[in-house]
């Protein structure tokens, strides 16, 4: 299993804010280390520089999660909006569509399966959906490994609307790179929005299940 997927399985029971928080001690406790052993004794120029490398890459990363802690902030924030009425469906047509070179980029072959109307209630109006949507099919797109498959699937289930996401994850990815960050951010949008979110790893396989109230 690799380490992505590993830390997704950890996590999994903890809400998208409650990982960030998680994932930001470990930098945070980097920079102050590097800093300690920068003062501890007289070092080379060459030394320094490095030490000063490190810092800068370890405080662009507390950036990245501190830039996808005030987004999550912002949409828990949010006033609640009148229930509207999503084609789930079709903002994932319009999502792989728009990020089909990205995946021809990477020879990553979509398939989307399931009803072609099927609708779902949404706390948030359809462009904030359909932003998250976008972002939902890209990040898994950016994680999903080089000359794979990635499937999508939507069906109906018991009063509820289900989608189901499942691709090959590339071993090298950090737990908390831009494209697991989008995932968090996606996942705090549909959370609120009423959905039941679920991640498991087997090996290199990940599947994401996402159960949305039904029409």
């Amino acid at each position: 299993m690799n380490s992505a997927a590993s830390a997704s399985q950890k996590m999994a029971s903890r809400s998208p804010m409650a990982q960030l928080l998680h994932a930001l001690n470990q930098p945070l406790t980097g920079l102050q280390c590097s800093m300690e052993v920068a003062l501890a004794s007289p070092r080379t120029a060459g030394q320094y520089v490095q030490g000063l490398r490190e810092g800068l890459a370890l405080t662009e990363r507390m950036r990245a999660l501190v830039e996808a802690m005030r987004e999550i902030t912002d949409i828990e924030e949010e006033k609640n909006t009148k229930p509207e009425i999503a084609q789930l469906s079709r903002l994932l047509q319009e999502a792989v569509e728009e990020l089909k070179p990205v995946a021809e980029s990477k020879g990553v072959r979509i398939f989307l399966l399931g009803v072609s109307e099927i609708s779902c209630v949404v706390t948030a109006g359809r462009a904030e959906m359909a932003n998250t949507i976008f972002r939902l099919v890209d990040s898994v797109v950016s994680l999903a490994s080089r000359r794979t498959a990635l499937q999508i699937e939507v069906y109906c289930e018991s009063r509820a609307i289900r989608l189901r996401m499942q691709w090959q994850a590339e071993g090298s990815r950090s737990a908390h790179s831009r494209p697991e960050l989008g995932l968090l951010i996606a996942q705090a949008r549909l959370e609120r929005a009423g959905a039941e979110w679920e991640r498991e790893a087997m090996e290199a396989m990940e599947t994401l299940s996402i159960r949305l109230p039904g029409v």
